[in-house]
């Protein structure tokens, strides 16, 4: 029983956290303005697991600490295809925010910038192709790369949908 209590605390500490974004942010009373910051946070294992998360409150580093309790509730597994790259083309969508992941060739590195570069680095993706469409605000951005991630699928996965096996699929 105890090492199962042990194993989230060793789980945290594993993990490497990059704040994508800090910014102030208001709501108007009639007593005044309320001032709070919002801060996003990406945390990740560098070997296809990363989780993005979002905390406000009334000092900065209160925001952080909230965002990275956030990310780690919600963490994703992510296949990836010779530790290095992703198994197909996909397509994430947040909003008016869309992003485009393509898989690379080894030695390709990351073509991406911001908040996606963040995200594909912390997963442990290190070749990969990326667009970005429509919006580029880094959150709506930051939230289309994890749901295009969450979409990939592996070959097995595929075959098992499809009925076939693992060969006639590659060909």
């Amino acid at each position: 029983m105890q090492n199962k209590n042990m194993d989230p605390k060793k789980q945290e500490k594993q993990l490497e956290e990059q704040v994508v974004e800090i910014k102030a942010v208001t709501k108007v009373t009639t007593g005044g303005r309320q001032r709070r910051f919002s801060a996003t946070v990406v945390v990740g294992d560098r070997h296809g697991q990363v989780g993005l998360g979002i905390g406000k409150a009334a000092e900065v580093p209160d925001a952080i600490k909230k965002a990275i309790q956030a990310a780690n509730k919600n963490l994703v597994k992510i296949p990836l295809v010779e530790d290095r790259t992703i198994a197909h083309e996909v397509i994430g969508v947040s909003g008016a925010a869309k992003v485009m992941l393509k898989p690379a060739h080894a030695g390709t590195g990351v073509i991406a910038g911001g908040a996606v570069r963040a995200i594909l680095e912390l997963a442990g993706v290190r070749d990969i192709l990326s667009k970005s469409l429509g919006s580029r605000t880094k959150l709506n951005m930051a939230m289309a790369t994890v749901n295009a991630l969450k979409s990939t699928k592996t070959v097995d996965e595929v075959a098992k949908l499809r009925g076939k096996t693992k060969e006639e699929i590659l060909g």
